[in-house]
C-alpha cells in the first residue's frame, strides 16, 4: 500500500483491485434487480391481456413469459453474487496478509500494539474493509431498480413517474445525513473491542502469574470493566445503525404509502386499467427495497471506511529502523559505550568473541532498555553510535541481517503451536534435521539432544512417550513455566547464533536445574568444540546473559554490575562477591 493512503484512498485501492469482478457482478445483479422490477409488469401484462379478457392463449403466453422470467431472475443472481463474494474473499485475503506482513516486519514498529489489537485490524477490520465492495452491489441493484420503476411508470401515468424520479432521489440522500454519526460510533465500537481483545490475550497468557500473585480478582474487574466499555461502545454503535435503519424504514413507508394512494385515485378516476394499477401497487411496494439498499449501502460504507481507517493506519506505522543498511560483518564482537536510555545513564560494556559476560541491573528498566537495543526495537537516532557489533555501529547496520548475528530471547519464552519438533527443528531457520545442520559457515549447529541437554530440557522429552512429537499448544500453555523456559532455551541453542543475548533464563527452574543448565550453557557454547582456537569445529560465539542468578554468574567470564544506569564493578563473581553491592544485588 503505498505511504500515508488514508481510509478512502485504502477503499479506492481495494475497488480498483477488484474492478473486474465488481462490474462483471454488478451487471448481472443489474439484470436480477431489472428482473424484480418486471414481475409486477408481468403480473399487470396478465391481468389486463388474458384474466380480464378470458383469453387462454394468451393465458398460456403468460405462463410462460413468467417462467422465462424467474428463470433468469433465479441464475442472474446466483452468477452475480459470486465474483462479488470472490472479490470480498479475495481482497479480505490481500488485506490480512499486508497486515500479517506489517506485523512480521523485522524493522518493526514504532507503535507497539497489544496482540490482542493487532488480531483485531487483522481479522475483523480488513473483512469490513473488504465488505465495502457490497457498495457496488446494492448501489447498482438500487439505481437499475429505480430507472426501471421511473421507466414503467412514465408509460403508465407521467406525472406520477416525475414525482418518483424527484422524490426518490431526494429520500436517498436525506438518508445519508446519519452516515457520520454511523462512522463515528462504528470506529469507536470497534476500538474498544479492539483493546478488550488485547486484555484478554494479555491475561489468557499471564493466567499462570496471575494466578500465582493471588490476583485474579483485580485482573477479572479489570476486564470487565473494559469488557463494559465495549459492550456500551457496541450499544450505541446498534443504535445508529437501528435508527439508521429506522428512519429509512419510516422514510421509504412514508413514500411507499403516498405512491399507492396516487395510484388508487388514478385508477379510481379511469385514468389506468386494473392491470396498469397492481403493476403500479406492485412497484411502489417493490421500491422500498432500493430504497433499503440505499440505507444499507450508506451503512456498509460506514463501516468499511472506519475498519479501513485502522487497517491503513496500522499499515502506515513507521518501522523502528528503515531497511536498506549496511550488511553485518557476522562477527559476535559487541561494545557498548555510554548507551543512555531509561534506566541507563552512559552503560559501557564489551563482550568479545568466545566470552559469556553476564549483567546484573538491579533496575529492571536498565535490563529492559538494553534488550530493546539490542533487539532492534529503539529507533537507531536513539543509539548512535553507543553500540558497535563487529566494529560498526548497530544503528547503521540493516536491523533484518543483524538478526543473523544477534539472537535476543526474552524471559518470556514464546512457542508456537505444534510439537516439540517443530520448536526445535522447524522454527530454526536452516534446520536440515533432527540430527545436525549446517550454519551459513559451514560449521555444524549443535544436535537437538546437544541442545536440549545443556537447556536441561531432555526431561521435558522423556516425560511424554511421544518424545519429541509431544505436542504444544500456544503460548506453551501445556508446559509448567520452567519446562516453557528450558524448552525456549534449547531453541536459541539449538538455533547457535554467533551472539547469544538470553534475560533470566532459569527464574522458573529449582537450583539444581538452574547449575545443570548453567553448565550446558558453558559447555556447549564455550566449551572445547565451541571454537576454533579450541581445536572445536564451530567458530567462536559469545553470549550475553542479564541474570542475577549465582550458578550463571559463576560460569560467566566476566560478570559486569550496573548501577546508577552505569558499569559500576566488573570481574569475575568470586572476586565481586567481596563487594557489599554486589552481595546485595545478587545474594540478597
Amino acid at each position: 500500500m503505498p505511504p500515508g493512503t488514508t481510509a478512502d484512498g485504502l477503499l479506492r485501492l481495494v475497488v480498483r483491485r477488484q474492478r473486474r469482478r465488481v462490474l462483471v457482478g454488478s451487471v448481472l445483479l443489474g439484470v436480477w434487480a431489472l428482473c424484480e422490477v418486471l414481475v409486477p409488469v408481468v403480473a399487470g401484462w396478465a391481468i389486463d391481456t388474458a384474466v380480464l379478457t378470458g383469453d387462454v392463449g394468451a393465458l398460456v403466453r403468460a405462463v410462460v413469459v413468467v417462467a422465462v422470467l424467474f428463470t433468469v431472475l433465479m441464475l442472474s443472481y446466483r452468477t452475480g453474487i459470486r465474483p462479488l463474494l470472490a472479490a470480498q474473499e479475495h481482497e479480505g485475503h490481500a488485506l490480512r496478509v499486508a497486515v500479517a506482513r506489517r506485523a512480521l516486519d523485522p524493522h518493526g514498529a514504532r507503535g507497539r500494539r497489544p496482540d490482542g489489537a493487532v488480531l483485531s485490524v487483522a481479522s475483523s477490520d480488513t473483512q469490513r474493509t473488504a465488505e465495502a465492495l457490497d457498495v457496488a452491489l446494492l448501489v447498482s441493484s438500487a439505481v437499475v431498480s429505480l430507472v426501471a420503476v421511473a421507466v414503467v411508470l412514465l408509460g403508465i401515468h407521467v406525472p406520477l413517474a416525475l414525482a418518483v424520479l424527484v422524490l426518490a432521489p431526494l429520500v436517498s440522500l436525506a438518508l445519508q445525513l446519519l452516515a457520520p454519526l454511523v462512522t463515528r460510533r462504528a470506529a469507536a465500537q470497534q476500538e474498544a473491542v479492539a483493546v478488550t481483545s488485547g486484555l484478554a490475550t494479555d491475561l489468557v497468557r499471564g493466567l499462570r502469574v496471575v494466578r500465582g500473585l493471588g490476583a485474579q480478582g483485580a485482573a477479572a474487574e479489570r476486564y470487565r470493566r473494559s469488557s463494559g466499555d465495549a459492550l456500551a461502545a457496541s450499544l450505541r454503535s446498534a443504535d445508529a445503525d437501528g435508527a439508521q435503519l429506522g428512519v429509512t424504514t419510516l422514510v421509504s413507508g412514508l413514500f411507499l404509502a403516498g405512491v399507492a394512494t396516487a395510484a388508487g385515485l388514478l385508477a379510481v378516476d379511469g385514468q389506468m386499467t386494473v392491470g396498469q394499477l397492481v403493476v403500479v401497487v406492485g412497484l411502489a411496494q417493490h421500491l422500498s427495497q432500493p430504497v433499503r439498499l440505499v440505507g444499507l449501502a450508506v451503512q456498509r460504507l460506514a463501516g468499511a471506511r472506519a475498519s479501513a481507517a485502522r487497517v491503513a493506519d496500522y499499515l502506515a506505522e513507521p518501522p523502528v529502523s528503515e531497511p536498506g543498511g549496511r550488511a553485518p560483518s557476522g562477527s559476535p564482537h559487541l561494545v557498548v559505550r555510554g548507551l543512555r536510555g531509561q534506566g541507563l545513564d552512559g552503560l559501557d560494556l564489551d563482550v568479545a568473541p568466545g566470552e559469556l559476560v553476564a549483567v546484573v541491573t538491579p533496575d529492571p528498566a536498565g535490563a529492559a532498555t538494553l534488550l530493546d537495543v539490542l533487539a532492534g526495537r529503539v529507533p537507531p537516532p536513539a543509539v548512535g553510535d553507543a553500540v558497535r557489533l563487529g566494529g560498526a555501529p548497530l544503528s547503521e547496520l540493516d536491523a533484518d541481517l543483524v538478526r543473523a548475528v544477534v539472537h535476543v530471547e526474552p524471559h518470556a519464552t514464546a512457542l508456537f503451536e505444534g510439537t516439540l519438533e517443530d520448536a526445535l527443528v522447524r522454527d530454526v531457520a536452516g534446520a536440515a534435521s533432527a540430527g545436525t545442520a549446517v550454519d551459513g559457515t559451514g560449521a555444524r549447529r549443535p544436535t537437538v539432544q546437544g541442545a536440549l541437554a545443556a537447556a536441561a530440557a531432555d526431561e521435558v522429552v522423556g516425560l511424554d512417550p511421544r518424545g519429541l512429537g509431544r505436542p504444544l499448544h500456544d503460548g506453551g500453555t501445556g508446559l509448567s513455566g520452567g519446562q516453557r523456559q528450558r524448552v525456549g532455551l534449547a531453541r536459541a541453542l539449538r538455533a547457535d547464533p554467533p551472539l547469544l543475548v538470553l534475560h533470566d533464563p532459569t527464574t522458573a527452574v529449582d537450583a539444581v536445574t538452574e547449575q545443570a543448565v548453567a553448565r550446558g550453557l558453558r559447555d556447549l557454547r564455550h566449551g572445547p568444540a565451541a571454537g576454533p582456537d579450541d581445536g572445536g569445529d564451530r567458530p567462536a560465539r559469545s553470549t550475553l546473559v542479564l541474570t542475577a542468578s549465582p550458578a550463571l554468574l559463576a560460569v560467566a567470564d566476566r560478570v559486569v554490575l550496573v548501577a546508577g544506569g552505569r558499569s559500576a564493578l566488573v570481574g569475575s563473581h568470586a572476586d565481586l562477591a567481596r563487594h557489599p553491592a554486589y552481595r546485595e544485588a545478587v545474594l540478597s
